[in-house]
């Protein structure tokens, strides 16, 4: 499975790493923000993608919108420190499948990508 982390904390990319290398069989590509994160999706496909909303240059939310306008099914998960309900519900409009608070426990990342993706499978 290729993964695509895009997040501007190269820190929190390695606990992204950590924590979905436990689950097995994952490749991943890294980002630092959304115009990097399209330039990988130019020239590869990935089968999910973790994105943070605060990063310099486009932020996650734009990101978001600009994957959906060209690819409508592959799971987008928004891991931020964003906890208001009013950015979590602009966040799914836009077009995220799940979404992840900071700091979160291992568990909970591992959760939520094992649930968005058997959602998908189930669609």
């Amino acid at each position: 499975m290729n993964v695509l982390l895009v997040d501007d904390s190269r820190t929190m990319r390695n606990i992204q790493k950590r924590v979905l290398d436990a689950m097995g069989g994952i490749e991943f590509v890294e980002a630092a923000d959304g115009v990097e994160a399209l330039k990988c999706m130019e020239t590869k496909s990935f089968d999910l993608i973790l994105v943070d909303w605060n990063m310099p240059n486009m932020d996650g939310l734009t990101l978001v919108k600009h994957i959906r306008l060209t690819n409508k099914t592959v799971p987008l998960i928004m891991v931020t420190t964003e906890a208001e309900k009013s950015r979590i519900i602009e966040a799914i409009k836009a077009g995220v499948n799940n979404y992840v608070v900071k700091p979160f426990k291992p568990e909970d990342l591992s959760q939520r990508v094992s649930q968005t993706l058997q959602q998908l499978k189930a669609a």
